[in-house]
């Protein structure tokens, strides 16, 4: 197995400063905004980003963590099923405009089952997507993000590895793995 650094820690911390200041830019006073992470590892990078837009603007802003895993089309196919997750949002995203955070953009399937699952929880004025790394050439379904940290080409056969100190790593680094 090969491990290529994608981003390190000084390079993390500007990526997510500057995913900032662009959802800065597109939401003004964040009266109707809301952040949700995906559950499992998007909510990491949700608290991180959330922690510095509060910051930044010195508003409150509501964060909550959404869970796609009876929502996934692959949920019954698998030998093992999946875990689930804890879905906490503790507000209405009827009419909010929902900046949905996830680290990585693969295949664009449990994109589209968060969209399915938020509908529980309220019909959105609109959503938006946050990514950490956009794994551009290996979309199944036609997903985009709004915001991106970074572009990395990769193969199938190649997965992208997020270790960040909020998951109990030493540092915040993004590794890009080739299966040998």
């Amino acid at each position: 197995m090969q491990k290529k650094l994608i981003l390190d820690s000084d390079l993390l911390d500007i990526t997510i400063s500057r995913l900032c200041q662009q959802v800065i830019e597109d939401h003004n006073d964040f009266s109707d905004t809301v952040i949700l992470g995906m559950q499992p590892r998007g909510i990491f990078l949700a608290e991180l980003i959330h922690q510095q837009l509060e910051k930044d603007v010195k508003k409150t802003i509501p964060l909550g963590y959404l869970d796609t895993t009876f929502h996934r089309d692959d949920f019954r196919r698998r030998q093992i099923p999946l875990k689930a997750n804890e879905t906490r949002i503790p507000f209405i995203i009827e009419g909010k405009k929902v900046v949905l955070v996830d680290d990585v953009l693969f295949t664009g399937r449990t994109i589209r089952a968060a969209l399915d699952a938020m509908i529980a929880f309220g019909r959105p004025a609109a959503v938006e997507l946050l990514v950490l790394i956009d794994r551009k050439y290996n979309r199944e379904l036609p997903i985009a993000a709004h915001y991106v940290g970074k572009v990395v080409n990769t193969l199938p056969t190649q997965r992208v590895l997020v270790e960040l100190k909020a998951q109990g790593h030493k540092q915040n680094k993004i590794w890009l793995i080739n299966k040998d």
